[in-house]
């Protein structure tokens, strides 16, 4: 097989992956810049030079004003956000807060995260609730096969909906503002799964109109692992609860919300990930001389690039339009045999992707064992290059 460029060089020195490794993976948890590492480090030393000091004194308005630079960044008001560790925390939190009964449904896709899925499965089965599945359709041709699968499904009982803004298996982006008006025009709440939407497509939180939001900030925002969000609407608040109660639940404060004295310290950790979170919106923003804008672009472009080549390269058809995919794409290879069992509970093509050409990229067993998804991630250190070299990669595997 011919060599293989692995990284774009005036991006590389930005970043500590390894450079024999076909990094092609960033949607699964991200790549961390150095200089977001290294500013994550000083906040940890500034916590170990005095403990008492930084938890008593200086971590509040850290966190306040990584708060605001976060609210700027996705359009939200400062008092609307609180930090969680990621995204699947934020949809437990919302989930097992609130009170449903048998005679409430509750939506979703069949899309949905596994782990958020099997959230909604447990509120279900502790409550009686009903589960309704909307069947969005992939390979899919246009938004409003979403929107039409999921509006069909509600009835007069549906009480909140559980969805996607960017669907991890597929890719694709949902039309969540025209989902959300829609349900919300019908008087159902919305819970929106946004864990690779920051960074990866242009946010406006109010716009959106969700009354539940959550987010990552350790995937396409760049941030250190253990940074996301959770927005909830302020008339919302008082309902949502974290999952760890704590000091917040009867403290005498009252210059902050109860939903963020509660959010804000659940106990001693290690908060460096939320107060890096404004040095990776910098950082990131500051690689490309259209900032923000730009780099979604690039990334966008990439992967759309990188799956033409996969698709020609392999005889294969898209399986959706560009404009509903944003810095991931999905090919779908010839049916596996079921076998999804081996190192770490991985496909086998994925193994051999790695064992045997140092390739990182997730194939997905999706929508059952025996179907195969390779999902290409693009991020600004990628180079065309690199999905060239898995399309050869994947011809010889497959013998095609």
């Amino acid at each position: 097989m011919k060599s293989v460029k692995y990284y774009d060089k005036s991006m590389a020195e930005y970043w500590l992956l390894e450079k024999d490794i076909t990094f092609l993976n960033h949607g699964a948890f991200g790549a961390c810049p150095i200089p977001v590492l290294a500013a994550q480090t000083q906040f940890r030393e500034q916590l170990e030079r005095e403990p008492l000091r930084f938890v008593m004194r200086e971590f509040e308005p850290l966190l306040d004003r990584a708060r605001i630079k976060l609210a700027e960044f996705i359009g939200a008001g400062e008092n609307e956000l609180v930090f969680v560790p990621n995204a699947t925390t934020g949809v437990n939190a919302v989930l097992r807060s609130l009170d449903f009964s048998p005679k409430d449904e509750l939506l979703t896709t069949n899309q949905e995260y596994n782990a958020c899925r099997n959230v909604i499965d447990f509120v279900a089965n502790r409550t009686g609730a009903k589960i309704v599945v909307a069947q969005v359709p992939f390979p899919i041709e246009s938004p409003q096969q979403v929107i039409e699968a999921i509006i069909n499904c509600i009835s007069p009982r549906t009480k909140l909906a559980l969805l996607d803004h960017v669907v991890s298996q597929t890719g694709l982006i949902f039309p969540i503002q025209q989902l959300v008006k829609e349900l919300t025009n019908h008087g159902i709440d919305t819970l929106v799964d946004g864990a690779h939407a920051p960074g990866m497509v242009a946010l406006n939180l109010p716009e959106i109109g969700a009354t539940y939001y959550t987010g990552n900030c350790h995937k396409w925002l760049c941030a250190p692992k253990g940074a996301g969000f959770l927005y909830v609407r302020p008339d919302r608040q008082e309902e949502i609860r974290p999952m760890i109660i704590s000091h917040g639940a009867n403290s005498p404060r009252t210059d902050k919300s109860r939903f963020q004295l509660e959010f804000d310290w659940m106990g001693t950790d290690d908060p460096s990930a939320y107060l890096s979170v404004p040095v990776a919106i910098e950082f990131m923003g500051s690689l490309l001389t259209g900032g923000w804008e730009e780099l979604r672009e690039k990334n966008h472009k990439m992967a759309v690039a990188g799956r033409k080549v996969l698709v020609e390269k392999l005889g294969l058809s898209l399986l959706c339009p560009d404009e509903m995919i944003g810095s991931m794409a999905v090919i779908a290879l010839s049916d596996g045999d079921g076998e999804v069992v081996r190192k770490g509970g991985l496909p086998p093509i994925q193994n051999d992707l790695w064992e045997r050409f140092k390739i990182e990229v997730p194939v997905i067993p999706w929508p059952d064992a025996s179907k195969r998804l390779v999902r290409i991630s693009a991020q600004v250190y990628n180079s065309l290059s690199q999905y060239e070299y898995l399309a050869d990669a994947l011809v010889e595997l497959l013998g095609i």
